[in-house]
């Protein structure tokens, strides 16, 4: 579970419209990396999609950088949600005609039919979809009730910030971007993404947790080290759903230094951690990224 969990850490439209839970109060301080040169300075902030109410996190050398800059660039601008549910339903209907339980082994079919039920959700609604589909429904039901909202992810809090100050929002992908990467999958990948979703569901909310204190801590090696011990079982799917798009950001940046201003990148943590993050692609085509502390913004 801790793989799609980190998988997840780059889909950010997938936890929208999760239900109100108590106030948590906690205290964060993520790491914070910038790229820059004579005329250009780009900010790169690693995010999570949703927290728990009452975190403090946008505060310190992340308010800072984000009110030097011109431009906020997200993965993704979250269209209206019925337009959402118009391209998931579009993206997520099987194409061969199968019912989705066939799909699946007997053991498998037991298992993942008593997961829907647990989290009612009916099984029989999905039999004319893809296998993500449910697998992405069943992995975001741990963390609503774990008592994380969309409505206090990183992306919700920027963009409202961003808009209140007039600044100039963009995304690196679309929504049919980012569901694509799961349609486009095989049969048999998106199978395997459904029933290790079902395995894990018991585990998925410590697990969870235990990356987001790693982010709250500013802690990317230790996210990373969580990351690559459970992506090593499905390098298919790393590559397609975290280290192929890194490589495409990685260049995108690489172009955006060419144009002169303040640019603030927030994109899932798991992006910006590990050997194959944004941060070491653009290390190596020789760009120079440093982690920004609080102090490099004291008397300035």
């Amino acid at each position: 579970m801790t793989r799609l969990l980190s998988l997840f850490a780059g889909i950010g439209l997938l936890f929208a419209h999760l239900p109100l839970a108590a106030k948590e109060p906690a205290s964060a301080s993520p790491a914070l990396w910038v790229v820059k040169d004579a005329d250009t300075t780009i900010y790169l902030f690693g995010t999570v999609h949703v927290l728990k109410p009452g975190t403090v996190w946008f505060d310190d050398e992340v308010k800072a950088a984000f009110d030097r800059s011109d431009e906020l660039v997200l993965e993704m601008i979250e269209p209206p949600a019925a337009e959402m549910v118009q391209t998931m339903g579009e993206l997520g209907l099987a194409r061969d005609g199968k019912p989705l339980s066939e799909k699946l082994s007997e053991p498998a079919r037991a298992k993942y039919q008593a997961a829907m039920a647990q989290a009612g959700i009916p099984w029989q609604s999905f039999e004319r979809f893809q296998p993500w589909m449910p697998g992405v429904m069943l992995s975001v039901m741990p963390l609503v009730k774990g008592g994380y909202l969309a409505e206090e992810g990183v992306e919700k809090v920027l963009s409202a910030a961003a808009t209140a100050s007039g600044k100039k929002i963009g995304g690196l992908e679309t929504a049919s971007e980012q569901l694509g990467y799961f349609a486009g999958l095989p049969d048999a990948q998106q199978v395997a993404f459904l029933n290790e979703t079902v395995d894990g569901l018991p585990q998925a909310d410590a697990e969870f947790a235990t990356l987001i204190k790693a982010w709250k801590a500013g802690k990317p090696d230790s996210l990373s080290r969580q990351m690559n011990r459970s992506l090593e079982a499905t390098p298919e799917l790393a590559q397609v759903l975290l280290y192929g798009r890194n490589a495409k950001w990685a260049a995108w940046i690489a172009e955006r230094m060419k144009t002169p201003g303040t640019v603030f990148i927030a994109v899932g943590a798991g992006h910006l951690a590990g050997p194959k993050s944004v941060i070491a692609d653009l290390a190596a085509g020789k760009i120079a990224v440093k982690r920004v502390k609080a102090s490099d913004f004291k008397g300035k």
